[in-house]
């Protein structure tokens, strides 16, 4: 995000922290107490830490704020976003209406055993987000029909989507096209594939294992047996967003593809007319406001932390007590983890610790390969784990279901997670 000359004069602060646990304390805490991760909307906790926001930033008259305020919601990442979520919502409803999810799923369940079909959608998910470099676009492609096989099959709802979005971050981390990737290198000075090599050493075995229980735990899924015929016609607005998807074109343009093909095959088999598939592209837009709107707060709430120094805080903290080459890459695993949480957006985390990492890198004698590595990793490990993160948010709009409860089923982030931190705690070793 940008900053200007007096936003950098800015004293790092534990107060601007404060509007994040308001809203970990109104959304997570009292969810857990209740029993109940349905009794507090997200919307209403994030209005909540927003106004305190708003009202603790001193030195600012109200118009001001509001303005710092907006500054953060309209950022240009976020208005990106916001797009895709508006295209996704739109292709999403449209091809559920003439029944390109459905078919889609019933194609799934022909082609794959039912002992695969878990392991089959985590594979699939590394696979398109290791080409697409974009865990959001894969999400996108996936979840409806994740939801589909689950309807299916009695699965799990939260697990099976945990599954596509751990496979997602899968490739967000190792893809190199992912914006996380360029981002880690640049910052490092390093190259990509020795990045690659370095990370590929923390990822696989994290992915090996998520694979291994899916694979125990897919021994319990059952399909039903009365299968209907495949609409291989109706398949194919899915099978021309995952070909474009692979092919690296950008995730707009693939969800602007999906949703012509789905007018286009909609009314050619008489499943809606065109204005009934305007109206379920409106249904599916409208069907993404909560997401939209948690968005904008949450990008507003995160900028006004950033703003009156929440993340100096944080950085200021952790680097004073640094005293040797392990300590230095625990400090950079701590720093990105905080500030993805202050931020909720992994490629931003890395922007604004990664001269903080460069740093300790050339202090504390670490291979900044391995750096890079520990800075992408570490930050998809945050990211897979915050309800209130893009890919979640994503997901749960998909399915239906609350971002929370998906949390407990990210098991690959929180293997890559194990992984890298065993990684930085091993004493130095050139890749």
């Amino acid at each position: 995000m940008s900053t200007n000359t007096s936003e950098n004069h800015r004293k790092p602060s534990f107060i601007a922290l404060t509007p994040l646990i308001v809203f970990l304390c109104c959304y997570l805490l009292a969810s857990l107490v209740l029993g109940d991760f349905y009794k507090v909307p997200i919307t209403v906790a994030f209005l909540v830490s927003s106004v305190y926001a708003v009202a603790t930033t001193q030195g600012l008259s109200l118009e001001q704020r509001i303005t710092q305020f907006s500054k953060g919601a309209g950022n240009k990442n976020i208005m990106l976003m916001l797009w895709i979520f508006i295209l996704a919502g739109a292709f999403a409803s449209s091809a559920k209406g003439m029944g390109a999810v459905d078919a889609t799923v019933n194609a799934t369940l022909h082609l794959l055993p039912e002992s695969l079909l878990l392991p089959g959608l985590f594979l699939a998910a590394c696979f398109i987000s290791l080409s697409v470099g974009t865990s959001v676009g894969t999400i996108v492609a996936l979840t409806p029909v994740a939801v589909g096989i689950a309807d299916q099959t009695n699965c799990n709802l939260a697990m099976i989507t945990g599954i596509v979005v751990g496979g997602a971050f899968f490739g967000d981390n190792l893809s190199f096209i992912s914006d996380t990737t360029i981002v880690a290198t640049q910052t490092l000075g390093c190259k990509m594939s020795d990045k690659f090599k370095a990370n590929i050493k923390i990822a696989l075995p994290a992915a090996i294992a998520a694979l291994a229980y899916y694979i125990y735990a897919g021994q319990q899924t059952h399909t039903p047996g009365d299968l209907p015929e495949t609409e291989w016609l109706k398949v194919a607005p899915y099978l021309a967003v995952l070909g474009t998807a692979i092919a690296g074109v950008n995730v707009m343009i693939v969800l602007s593809i999906g949703i012509v093909l789905t007018g286009i095959v909609g009314i050619f088999s008489g499943a809606y007319d065109f204005f009934g598939w305007l109206s379920h592209m409106g249904n599916g837009i409208l069907g993404m406001s909560e997401l939209i709107i948690v968005t904008l707060l949450a990008g507003g709430m995160l900028e006004l932390i950033r703003y009156n120094g929440g993340i100096d805080y944080i950085v200021q903290g952790l680097c004073k007590r640094v005293r040797s080459e392990r300590g230095g890459k625990l400090t950079i695993a701590a720093l990105v983890i905080l500030s993805d949480l202050c931020t909720a957006n992994n490629t931003v985390a890395i922007v604004a610790i990664g001269p903080i990492a460069k740093q300790l890198t050339e202090k504390y004698g670490i291979d900044k390969r391995q750096a890079a590595s520990l800075l992408d990793t570490f930050s998809c490990f945050a990211q897979g784990l915050i309800p209130y993160g893009a890919q979640l948010l994503m997901a749960a709009g998909l399915a239906q279901i609350a971002p929370n409860s998906i949390v407990a089923y990210m098991y690959y982030p929180m293997l890559l997670g194990v992984v890298a931190l065993i990684s930085a705690c091993l004493k130095k070793k050139r890749v």
